[in-house]
Protein backbone atom coordinates (compact mmCIF):
# COMPACT_ATOMS: atom_id res chain seq x y z
CA UNK A 1 0.00 0.00 0.00
CA UNK A 2 2.48 2.97 -0.94
CA UNK A 3 2.17 6.30 -1.00
CA UNK A 4 5.19 6.82 -3.85
CA UNK A 5 2.19 8.63 -5.62
CA UNK A 6 -1.52 9.68 -5.05
CA UNK A 7 -3.37 7.63 -7.00
CA UNK A 8 -6.36 9.79 -5.69
CA UNK A 9 -4.93 12.84 -6.26
CA UNK A 10 -6.34 13.93 -9.04
CA UNK A 11 -10.18 11.68 -8.56
CA UNK A 12 -10.31 12.36 -4.99
CA UNK A 13 -13.25 15.47 -5.41
CA UNK A 14 -15.37 13.05 -6.97
CA UNK A 15 -14.87 9.78 -5.21
CA UNK A 16 -17.31 10.66 -1.75
CA UNK A 17 -20.13 11.48 -4.16
CA UNK A 18 -19.45 8.02 -6.49
CA UNK A 19 -18.47 5.56 -3.84
CA UNK A 20 -21.99 6.24 -2.34
CA UNK A 21 -23.80 3.47 -4.31
CA UNK A 22 -21.31 0.86 -2.88
CA UNK A 23 -21.48 1.75 0.88
CA UNK A 24 -25.46 1.73 0.04
CA UNK A 25 -25.20 -1.78 -1.05
CA UNK A 26 -22.32 -3.26 1.16
CA UNK A 27 -23.02 -1.02 4.58
CA UNK A 28 -25.91 -2.78 6.09
CA UNK A 29 -24.19 -6.05 5.54
CA UNK A 30 -21.06 -5.09 6.53
CA UNK A 31 -22.90 -3.36 9.79
CA UNK A 32 -24.73 -6.86 10.21
CA UNK A 33 -21.36 -9.12 10.59
CA UNK A 34 -19.33 -6.42 13.08
CA UNK A 35 -22.69 -5.37 15.25
CA UNK A 36 -21.70 -7.76 18.15
CA UNK A 37 -17.76 -6.68 18.16
CA UNK A 38 -16.33 -6.78 21.52
CA UNK A 39 -14.97 -2.97 22.44
CA UNK A 40 -13.25 -4.58 24.95
CA UNK A 41 -11.31 -6.96 22.71
CA UNK A 42 -8.99 -3.57 21.25
CA UNK A 43 -9.78 -0.81 18.56
CA UNK A 44 -11.07 -0.86 15.17
CA UNK A 45 -8.58 -0.82 12.11
CA UNK A 46 -10.53 0.79 9.20
CA UNK A 47 -7.26 0.46 6.18
CA UNK A 48 -7.32 3.04 2.93
CA UNK A 49 -10.10 4.79 4.90
CA UNK A 50 -11.09 7.42 1.97
CA UNK A 51 -13.34 10.01 2.39
CA UNK A 52 -14.91 7.64 5.67
CA UNK A 53 -17.70 6.05 4.71
CA UNK A 54 -16.76 3.14 6.40
CA UNK A 55 -15.23 4.97 9.10
CA UNK A 56 -18.58 6.37 10.08
CA UNK A 57 -20.40 3.30 9.86
CA UNK A 58 -17.97 1.78 12.18
CA UNK A 59 -18.80 4.76 15.06
CA UNK A 60 -22.19 4.51 13.85
CA UNK A 61 -22.24 0.45 14.63
CA UNK A 62 -19.65 0.08 17.74
CA UNK A 63 -20.21 3.28 19.58
CA UNK A 64 -18.08 2.25 22.74
CA UNK A 65 -14.75 1.37 20.10
CA UNK A 66 -11.94 3.54 19.77
CA UNK A 67 -11.07 3.76 15.69
CA UNK A 68 -7.81 3.89 13.89
CA UNK A 69 -8.58 5.24 10.20
CA UNK A 70 -5.51 4.97 7.86
CA UNK A 71 -5.46 6.81 4.76
CA UNK A 72 -2.61 7.76 2.71
CA UNK A 73 -4.20 10.09 0.18
CA UNK A 74 -4.49 13.45 1.43
CA UNK A 75 -7.03 14.23 -0.90
CA UNK A 76 -8.90 11.68 0.95
CA UNK A 77 -7.49 12.27 3.97
CA UNK A 78 -9.11 16.26 4.39
CA UNK A 79 -12.71 14.54 3.32
CA UNK A 80 -12.20 12.27 6.02
CA UNK A 81 -11.51 14.60 8.50
CA UNK A 82 -14.06 16.63 6.87
CA UNK A 83 -16.56 14.42 7.52
CA UNK A 84 -15.38 13.58 11.36
CA UNK A 85 -15.32 17.32 12.29
CA UNK A 86 -18.92 17.58 11.91
CA UNK A 87 -19.41 14.64 14.42
CA UNK A 88 -18.57 15.70 18.39
CA UNK A 89 -19.73 12.11 19.31
CA UNK A 90 -17.31 10.13 17.12
CA UNK A 91 -14.40 12.80 16.45
CA UNK A 92 -12.77 11.69 19.97
CA UNK A 93 -12.65 8.10 19.53
CA UNK A 94 -11.48 8.26 15.80
CA UNK A 95 -7.04 8.94 14.92
CA UNK A 96 -6.62 9.65 11.33
CA UNK A 97 -2.89 7.96 10.16
CA UNK A 98 -1.39 9.65 6.84
CA UNK A 99 1.13 6.54 6.17
CA UNK A 100 0.98 3.77 4.58
CA UNK A 101 0.67 0.27 5.91
CA UNK A 102 3.39 -1.19 7.33
CA UNK A 103 4.46 2.27 8.29
CA UNK A 104 1.93 3.14 10.22
CA UNK A 105 2.13 2.90 14.05
CA UNK A 106 -1.03 0.65 14.67
CA UNK A 107 -1.94 -0.79 18.66
CA UNK A 108 -0.33 -4.09 19.68
CA UNK A 109 -3.80 -5.32 19.48
CA UNK A 110 -6.77 -5.07 17.06
CA UNK A 111 -10.16 -6.33 17.68
CA UNK A 112 -12.01 -5.63 14.39
CA UNK A 113 -10.13 -4.34 10.88
CA UNK A 114 -11.95 -3.33 7.63
CA UNK A 115 -10.37 -3.02 4.23
CA UNK A 116 -13.08 -2.41 1.55
CA UNK A 117 -12.05 -1.43 -2.20
CA UNK A 118 -8.53 -1.26 -1.08
CA UNK A 119 -7.06 -4.76 -1.40
CA UNK A 120 -5.99 -4.69 -5.33
CA UNK A 121 -3.57 -1.57 -4.19
CA UNK A 122 -1.21 -4.03 -2.27
CA UNK A 123 1.01 -6.01 -4.43
CA UNK A 124 1.74 -9.78 -3.45
CA UNK A 125 4.44 -9.19 -0.86
CA UNK A 126 2.57 -6.50 1.01
CA UNK A 127 -0.44 -8.37 0.71
CA UNK A 128 1.26 -11.13 2.87
CA UNK A 129 2.78 -9.21 5.09
CA UNK A 130 -0.99 -7.64 5.87
CA UNK A 131 -1.95 -11.19 6.82
CA UNK A 132 0.88 -11.93 8.96
CA UNK A 133 0.21 -8.37 10.35
CA UNK A 134 -3.27 -9.48 11.06
CA UNK A 135 -2.56 -12.74 12.58
CA UNK A 136 -0.18 -11.20 14.85
CA UNK A 137 -2.57 -8.57 15.98
CA UNK A 138 -5.97 -9.66 15.83
CA UNK A 139 -7.05 -10.62 19.15
CA UNK A 140 -8.79 -14.07 20.02
CA UNK A 141 -11.87 -13.98 18.30
CA UNK A 142 -11.42 -11.00 16.42
CA UNK A 143 -12.12 -10.58 12.69
CA UNK A 144 -10.85 -8.90 9.39
CA UNK A 145 -13.44 -8.30 6.56
CA UNK A 146 -12.77 -7.44 2.87
CA UNK A 147 -14.00 -7.46 -0.21
CA UNK A 148 -12.72 -9.18 -3.79
CA UNK A 149 -13.46 -6.66 -6.53
CA UNK A 150 -14.23 -8.25 -9.93
CA UNK A 151 -12.97 -8.86 -12.34
CA UNK A 152 -10.37 -11.03 -10.10
CA UNK A 153 -8.75 -13.16 -13.24
CA UNK A 154 -6.57 -10.67 -15.75
CA UNK A 155 -9.42 -10.04 -18.84
CA UNK A 156 -9.84 -6.48 -20.13
CA UNK A 157 -12.71 -4.16 -19.13
CA UNK A 158 -14.58 -2.19 -22.08
CA UNK A 159 -15.48 1.36 -20.90
CA UNK A 160 -17.94 1.55 -18.59
CA UNK A 161 -20.09 4.45 -16.55
CA UNK A 162 -19.31 2.67 -12.97
CA UNK A 163 -21.26 5.83 -11.12
CA UNK A 164 -23.23 9.34 -11.50
CA UNK A 165 -24.33 11.68 -9.09
CA UNK A 166 -26.01 15.09 -9.71
CA UNK A 167 -25.32 17.95 -6.81
CA UNK A 168 -27.11 21.47 -7.91
CA UNK A 169 -26.64 21.86 -11.86
CA UNK A 170 -23.61 19.64 -12.13
CA UNK A 171 -23.68 15.85 -12.91
CA UNK A 172 -20.54 13.90 -12.30
CA UNK A 173 -19.47 10.56 -14.25
CA UNK A 174 -16.95 8.02 -13.26
CA UNK A 175 -15.87 5.80 -16.29
CA UNK A 176 -13.90 2.83 -15.76
CA UNK A 177 -11.66 0.58 -18.18
CA UNK A 178 -8.77 -2.02 -18.09
CA UNK A 179 -6.27 -4.08 -19.58
CA UNK A 180 -4.22 -6.67 -18.09
CA UNK A 181 -1.11 -6.68 -17.49
CA UNK A 182 0.76 -10.22 -17.26
CA UNK A 183 -1.10 -12.78 -15.35
CA UNK A 184 -1.46 -10.93 -11.80
CA UNK A 185 -2.71 -7.11 -12.70
CA UNK A 186 -4.97 -5.13 -14.28
CA UNK A 187 -4.06 -1.35 -14.79
CA UNK A 188 -7.30 0.66 -14.43
CA UNK A 189 -7.92 3.54 -16.69
CA UNK A 190 -10.48 5.93 -14.54
CA UNK A 191 -11.97 9.26 -15.90
CA UNK A 192 -14.40 11.73 -13.81
CA UNK A 193 -16.41 13.62 -15.97
CA UNK A 194 -18.32 17.04 -14.73
CA UNK A 195 -21.01 18.20 -17.07
CA UNK A 196 -23.25 21.53 -15.84
CA UNK A 197 -26.17 21.97 -17.00
CA UNK A 198 -25.67 19.19 -20.02
CA UNK A 199 -22.28 20.30 -20.90
CA UNK A 200 -19.09 19.00 -20.38
CA UNK A 201 -16.91 21.53 -18.20
CA UNK A 202 -13.95 19.42 -17.02
CA UNK A 203 -12.48 15.83 -17.79
CA UNK A 204 -9.77 14.43 -15.52
CA UNK A 205 -8.04 10.75 -16.22
CA UNK A 206 -5.97 9.00 -13.47
CA UNK A 207 -4.34 5.08 -14.30
CA UNK A 208 -3.31 2.96 -11.57
CA UNK A 209 -2.41 -1.09 -11.34
CA UNK A 210 -4.47 -3.10 -9.06
CA UNK A 211 -2.90 -6.86 -7.91
CA UNK A 212 -5.36 -9.00 -8.49
CA UNK A 213 -6.87 -11.47 -5.80
CA UNK A 214 -9.31 -14.24 -6.11
CA UNK A 215 -11.12 -16.24 -3.51
CA UNK A 216 -8.52 -19.24 -4.56
CA UNK A 217 -5.38 -17.53 -3.56
CA UNK A 218 -6.77 -15.32 -0.84
CA UNK A 219 -7.61 -18.57 0.89
CA UNK A 220 -4.19 -19.87 0.17
CA UNK A 221 -2.39 -17.25 1.19
CA UNK A 222 -4.33 -16.69 4.22
CA UNK A 223 -3.86 -19.93 5.42
CA UNK A 224 -0.41 -19.81 5.04
CA UNK A 225 -0.32 -16.94 7.67
CA UNK A 226 -2.46 -18.76 10.33
CA UNK A 227 -6.07 -17.41 9.19
CA UNK A 228 -9.04 -18.69 7.72
CA UNK A 229 -10.89 -17.04 4.96
CA UNK A 230 -14.38 -17.09 4.35
CA UNK A 231 -17.49 -15.73 2.04
CA UNK A 232 -19.51 -12.90 3.87
CA UNK A 233 -23.12 -12.21 3.04
CA UNK A 234 -24.52 -11.75 -0.64
CA UNK A 235 -21.98 -13.18 -3.40
CA UNK A 236 -22.55 -10.32 -5.48
CA UNK A 237 -20.63 -7.87 -2.72
CA UNK A 238 -17.55 -10.27 -2.86
CA UNK A 239 -17.06 -9.85 0.63
CA UNK A 240 -14.60 -12.02 2.84
CA UNK A 241 -13.76 -12.57 6.69
CA UNK A 242 -10.31 -13.84 7.90
CA UNK A 243 -10.20 -15.21 11.49
CA UNK A 244 -7.50 -16.71 13.15
CA UNK A 245 -7.64 -20.77 12.18
CA UNK A 246 -8.14 -21.93 15.03
CA UNK A 247 -11.20 -19.79 15.92
CA UNK A 248 -14.67 -21.47 15.23
CA UNK A 249 -16.73 -20.67 12.03
CA UNK A 250 -19.72 -19.14 13.13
Amino acid sequence: MTDATDAYAASAEYLDLLIAPFWDAAGPALAEAIRDTDAATGPVLDIGAGSGRGTLLLGDTLPKSEIIAVEPSPGLRAALLARLATHDALRPRVTVLPEPLPAAELPDRLGLVIALNVIGHFPPAERRALWNLLATRLAPGGRALLNLQPPTEPVAVPETLAATAHVGRRRYEGWARAEPVGDAILTWHMTYRTHHDGRLVAERTVSYPWYLLDETTLRAEATEAGLRARPLGPPELGLQVLTHSTALLA
